[in-house]
């Protein structure tokens, strides 16, 4: 069948006879048109790094930041629309600042990482919002040890050794 949205692009509810939802097509295609982050966990932690993008000359430095600490134990990393991954930090802060004031202790990296991806995934299902455009990495040391989660922008979350964002750096690897 082809491969332009021909009407079912008008909303991320709507499949085409294809079954693929073109808005969360859309959304991947912006992560893959941005810089790339990657994330590489190792014995001791976990580093993260993002390549630097000069959108304007008059962009203030240090504006368009794509590293971000969520908490003291966990930060994210993300590649695609920036103020979709502010908005997606945001949601980790508050996400982690409520698990800190309910349990006393900070947010395991699973349930972090379960809470994003379900936030996220969330924008897929209703037909007056979009799906985000960013691909998140996850970075937490917790009881288990450094921890990398790669959040994408249907919501699938996966745990890694090593990912990048977008996906076309780590796909070649065994």
């Amino acid at each position: 069948m082809s491969s332009i949205g021909t009407g079912y692009d008008l909303s991320p509810t709507t499949f085409s006879p294809d079954g693929k939802v073109f808005q969360v097509d859309y959304a991947t295609k912006a992560v893959d048109n941005s810089g790339t982050a990657i994330g590489i966990r190792c014995k001791d932690g976990v580093v993260l790094g993002v390549e630097k993008l000069v959108v304007s000359k008059m962009l203030v430095a240090g504006s368009n930041r794509r590293v971000h600490a969520v908490d003291k134990h966990a930060g994210i990393a993300f590649a695609g629309l920036c103020p979709d991954g502010r908005q997606i930090i945001n949601r980790a802060r508050g996400e982690a600042a409520q698990y800190k004031s309910f349990y006393g202790d900070f947010i395991p990296a699973q349930t972090l990482c379960d809470r994003i991806a379900s936030y996220v995934h969330l924008f897929t299902l209703y037909w007056y919002v979009r799906p985000y455009g960013v691909g998140t990495l996850l970075a937490c040391y917790d009881k288990d040890g450094p921890q990398l989660y790669h959040c994408e922008p249907s919501g699938i979350a996966y745990v890694r050794l090593f990912s990048s964002v977008p996906h076309n750096l780590t796909r070649n690897l065994p």
